[in-house]
């Protein structure tokens, strides 16, 4: 069974690693994007991204000084608890435990524009490069284009190895779809949760992202491995809609 995450804009370095960290499984392919983006002035890297001014200079800065890592420093720590923002509050990773980080590390996977693929233990430096970026390479018009097949590979490769066909989807639409389609073997399940507003249960953007997070917590948790045990799920509130539910896409209601 493996879990995908969206990644966050949101870094916070001042985290002390305590566990072994891991080298992330494409940094040549990383250092091939770096090299497309040391290219890039401010105002270019402003223009492609949407981003202030400021927020710009910081990234440019950041392209400049960057540098294939493997080992943990000021500058260079897991990702899993790295990231911040809505999905990581729910998850809360800086309390699992050393058999709960274990878990994670085999069954769990951050999706990344500028890393591919990420472990959660898998090292990484400060950056801003979102997967539906447009950026031009050798390799195509986008990030899309440049990652091809290769994250898919590498997913199919870490469920065989674990003799399951389980994929739990908790990323976001732009994030996922970085894997293409999925052999039919695979079981894709992608849960959705909804609040309840103005006399209707619907998506809530921020709810529904921290669900994420906790569900992906709760998994880790409680070592679920079973589609069947999805239903479960029960944290901050949220109960199992069979009523709303299909084989996919299992729905997770809070009143």
């Amino acid at each position: 069974m493996l879990i995908v995450l969206s990644p966050a804009k949101t870094l916070d370095y001042s985290i002390d690693p305590k566990s072994n960290h891991t080298a992330p499984q494409f940094l040549s392919q990383s250092s091939k994007l770096i090299k497309t983006l040391k290219e890039k002035e401010p105002k270019d890297i402003a223009s492609l991204m949407g981003l202030s001014d400021k927020l710009a200079t910081l990234n440019f800065d950041r392209y400049q000084s960057w540098k294939a890592s493997k080992v943990v420093s000021n500058d260079t720590k897991p990702s899993m608890l790295v990231f911040k923002g809505d999905v990581y509050q729910g998850l809360d990773a800086e309390n699992f435990n050393s058999n709960q980080l274990k878990f994670a590390q085999k069954h769990l996977r951050i999706l990344s524009g500028l890393y591919g693929i990420l472990r959660p233990m898998d090292v990484i430096k400060p950056y801003r490069l979102e997967m539906g970026t447009k950026l031009q390479t050798p390799k195509g018009k986008n990030l899309y284009e440049f990652w091809g097949s290769a994250i898919q590979e590498n997913v199919l490769d870490d469920l065989g190895s674990q003799k399951s066909d389980l994929l739990i989807n908790l990323a976001s639409k732009e994030y996922f779809s970085v894997l293409g389609k999925m052999p039919d073997y695979v079981n894709v399940i992608s849960p959705v949760f909804k609040d309840y507003k103005n006399g209707k249960h619907k998506i809530i953007s921020f709810y529904a992202k921290r669900a994420r997070g906790l569900m992906a917590k709760w998994i880790i948790q409680q070592k679920i491995k079973d589609f069947e045990k999805l239903s479960d799920f029960n944290l901050d509130g949220y109960y199992y809609s069979e009523k709303e539910s299909t084989l996919t896409e299992p729905v997770f209601l809070r009143d």
